[in-house]
């Protein structure tokens, strides 16, 4: 079924312009757009951009390393309530907010990409690796506790095992919001990348390689995504909502 529904989508673009509901300058045939596709994978300035996107997008990610931040403070009630409203404060502020303060100190160059996707990036792991800390089940805890586990110990076998399931929630959206935020940074502020090819295209009238770079984010985003789905589901096998959700999926 889903894939019946995308083809269905596909069709309806490709037959709407050509039969004049939708202007075919503005929206191109899908087939043609898919077709400029096919033509950009043999040209080594598309495969540049791709490159250039995802350095951000790894830059980012890897520079947003809250895990050991997140389960420092998640661990003692007295660091968690005093950083909870600094967190608060800070998360809600969008990244695009931060592109004049990028600018001003990094640049038009990749330093400011890594800044905002990590900056983005950084709150929605934190958040996640937060709950998780916080959401160990405090039996397990005190039965640790009793059994004279020390606080390294009880960290190691009882609350990571319990947070992972909110760290890899946590890493797969952090993953999807710093490729957005590398592609919006690529697309203001004019750093290589997908989003300066797409801006360029567009300056330039070619509407069809617009919209083919634009599937093209697209489907790296789908890849990116089901990378971390299948990596979670790994790690996660013997986690009850993966059972779940594959049985739900079957």
């Amino acid at each position: 079924m889903p894939w019946l529904s995308v083809l269905a989508v596909l069709v309806l673009f490709d037959v709407l312009p050509r039969i004049g509901v939708l202007p075919s300058r503005h929206f191109p045939p899908i087939s043609r757009t898919l077709g400029t596709v096919g033509d950009q994978l043999s040209q080594s300035s598309f495969w540049g951009a791709v490159g250039s996107t995802l350095e951000g997008w790894a830059l980012g990610l890897a520079v947003a390393a809250a895990l050991p931040l997140g389960i420092i403070i998640g661990s003692s009630r007295l660091l968690y309530r005093s950083v909870r409203a600094v967190v608060e404060f800070l998360r809600p502020i969008p990244s695009v907010a931060l592109i004049p303060l990028a600018i001003l100190v990094y640049g038009s160059g990749l330093e400011s990409t890594v800044f905002l996707a990590a900056f983005a990036s950084f709150w929605q792991l934190i958040v996640q690796v937060l709950y998780g800390v916080q959401d160990v089940d405090p039996v397990a805890t005190d039965t640790a506790r009793s059994f004279g586990f020390s606080r390294a110990q009880r960290l190691l076998r009882v609350t990571l095992p319990s947070s992972v399931p909110y760290i890899a929630t946590g890493l797969r959206i952090a993953s999807a919001v710093s490729l957005i935020l590398t592609v919006t940074a690529e697309l203001v502020i004019g750093s290589s990348g997908l989003g300066r090819a797409i801006t360029e295209a567009r300056s330039g009238g070619d509407v069809q390689l617009m919209y083919a770079l634009i599937i093209t984010t697209g489907v790296l985003g789908l890849i990116l995504n089901m990378t971390f789905v299948k990596a979670e589901w790994r790690a996660l096998h013997w986690h009850h909502s993966q059972r779940e959700s594959r049985g739900a999926a079957g």
